[in-house]
């Protein structure tokens, strides 16, 4: 979970996160040019980022990446300016980096994908970058809307959790990955105890999301990476996504496994 937002301070993206750190209390910081300068002017007391002794718009960012344990950079599109070269200092200096494409994810699974990387990186300080608003008037909204979206989940979290829990863990050796959603379902049948199963089958179809964080984790981390792409051309075939992305792949396989339970372990009046 994150501990501290920290960012450059410029409109735009970094002002979306310090904005979103102060307003829910998380601690924030980050590196600021000479001058506390920024597009509108100088930046307001109220964030608290330390200046740098150079107005270097790209000290600033280097200093930022460094002083993090990962860096998110939201986009419309492809990468420019400060953005890129944020980018380019987290790959100098080997730093985990998250590129989410606000034109291609919604805020809600853009959010998904931030807090997948963040425990999968074990990232506590979050470097936010991205561009500024006289480049991207819509940029900020969007960060915001990503980041709350974000804290919903993470309080969620326990609530979530109320799917099936596997608590007969398979070994590698006791079977292949699957290369097709039907063997993923297959393999699932066999492994989830059945009281569990019939909890899961008695889910409304709009409630599978809340297999996210358990069921869907799992099969993440057994079936589909390292990447899988035998079982992600199966998922995108049966989704009809040509374009379906790795993070969504869980979903596809969760979903084909209700539809098998409906016909054999729904609960049904009579």
């Amino acid at each position: 979970m994150v501990k501290k937002i920290i960012s450059g301070g410029q409109t735009g993206a970094d002002r979306a996160a310090l904005d979103f750190a102060i307003k829910h209390r998380i601690p924030h910081g980050g590196w600021v040019p000479k001058g506390r300068i920024a597009e509108d002017g100088v930046l307001p007391k109220k964030y608290r980022l330390t200046q740098m002794p150079t107005e270097s718009y790209q000290k600033r960012t280097e200093m930022n990446v460094i002083g993090s344990d990962g860096t998110v950079i939201f986009s419309h599109g492809r990468l420019t300016g400060g953005s890129a070269y944020t980018k380019t200092m987290a790959s100098k200096h080997a730093k985990p980096y998250l590129h989410l494409y606000l034109d291609k994810d919604d805020i809600f699974q853009a959010a998904l994908l931030m807090l997948e990387w963040i425990d999968q990186n074990e990232i506590k300080t979050l470097n936010v970058a991205g561009p500024r608003a006289s480049k991207d008037p819509k940029i900020y909204e969007k960060v915001s809307g990503v980041l709350k979206s974000a804290l919903i989940l993470e309080e969620k979290r326990r609530e979530l959790s109320r799917s099936p829990k596997l608590d007969k863990i398979p070994k590698a050796k006791n079977f292949k990955r699957p290369t097709k959603v039907e063997e993923a379902v297959d393999i699932l049948l066999s492994e989830i105890k059945l009281r569990d199963l019939h909890n899961l089958a008695q889910l409304a179809e709009d409630d599978l999301i809340s297999l996210h964080f358990t069921l869907g984790m799992w099969i993440r981390s057994n079936f589909i990476y390292p990447r899988n792409n035998k079982l992600r051309e199966s998922c995108r075939e049966l989704s009809g996504d040509k374009y379906l992305h790795w993070a969504q792949m869980h979903m596809v396989i969760i979903k084909e496994l209700w539809k098998r339970l409906q016909e054999t372990h729904r609960l049904k009046v009579v």
